[in-house]
């Protein structure tokens, strides 16, 4: 199904705007649902992102974090944030994927001046028109969710299209693309929330009660998300074990992986996304140069 819209129903700073009968009668809204019970943190969506937009942030050092960078940045317009939280005595991640909302009513496009310079299309999608844009900031604090962000090279905001370009020709967005573990879902804003119910209603029949989709202010927004609080079945996947700031050993790991995620999920994080230290009992390999 293509979810393609060039069609403009708001425009920043200009009040009297009517959108086109076709624009307001025959395109579906679309939205992004993200499946954080399915969600591994591997910062693939962060990564696709920054492909597809040509974008390349500095590679920043946080001690004792996973966030990098620490926040979303005019270079960096989606954001992997991880939490530790302590439940039952026990360490739980909370993983969240943090972007543009795309709100159903914007607070950007209310608060901007520039004419034209934020847009909003008949799907839903909230866009930035860089070349209108006057730097005043306006946009940022007009967000109640703090995703705009000024970029001081070229004084213009930036923040997630939602792959617009894609979208428009009928792909998803890169995030989307990416995803290795079907955690993120894109389609019609309808679809969206059936296929929310629809997992919500499976993890509970799991154990998992206290799971349901998260709306977060008062405004209706696009990315939905699909939490489940830890449970029974949770605790018996057992954990890499020692102490805070420690490597975990190879073996531990790759029990851990296999156990929460199968085999397959194991072999594709070794050998993707997880570069693990060598534990001290493996042979080095020999370096260039060397002979047997």
């Amino acid at each position: 199904m293509a979810y393609q819209s060039q069609d403009i129903i708001r425009r920043s700073a200009t009040n009297g705007f009517t959108p086109a009968p076709q624009a307001r009668d025959h395109q579906q809204e679309v939205a992004k649902l993200i499946d954080v019970t399915t969600c591994i943190g591997c910062k693939a969506c962060q990564v696709a992102c920054s492909e597809w937009n040509d974008i390349r942030d500095e590679v920043g050092h946080n001690v004792g974090v996973y966030d990098n960078p620490a926040d979303l940045t005019a270079k960096s317009w989606t954001v992997m944030r991880f939490s530790e939280v302590e439940q039952n005595d026990k360490l739980e991640w909370l993983i969240r994927k943090d972007g543009c909302m795309h709100c159903a009513d914007p607070g950007c496009l209310k608060a901007c001046p520039s004419e034209g310079a934020i847009i909003q299309y008949a799907n839903g999608i909230v866009d930035f028109q860089s070349e209108q844009c006057i730097g005043c900031g306006y946009c940022i604090a007009g967000c109640p969710f703090d995703v705009p962000r000024l970029n001081p090279e070229d004084n213009r905001v930036y923040k997630c299209t939602l792959c617009v370009d894609r979208v428009t020709v009928g792909q998803e967005p890169a995030c989307v693309k990416t995803c290795p573990t079907g955690a993120i879902h894109f389609g019609s804003k309808e679809d969206m929330k059936t296929l929310a119910g629809e997992r919500v209603a499976e993890l509970k029949t799991r154990g998992y009660e206290q799971c349901g989709p998260v709306r977060s202010g008062r405004r209706r927004w696009h990315p939905r998300h699909v939490r489940a609080a830890p449970c029974r079945q949770a605790e018996s996947v057992p954990r890499p074990a020692g102490k805070p700031g420690d490597q975990p050993d190879r073996q531990v790991l790759e029990r851990h992986l296999e156990t929460a995620g199968g085999r397959r999920l194991r072999r594709d994080l070794r050998s993707q996304y997880l570069p693990l230290r060598r534990r001290r009992s493996e042979p080095r390999g020999r370096g260039r140069g060397q002979s047997a």
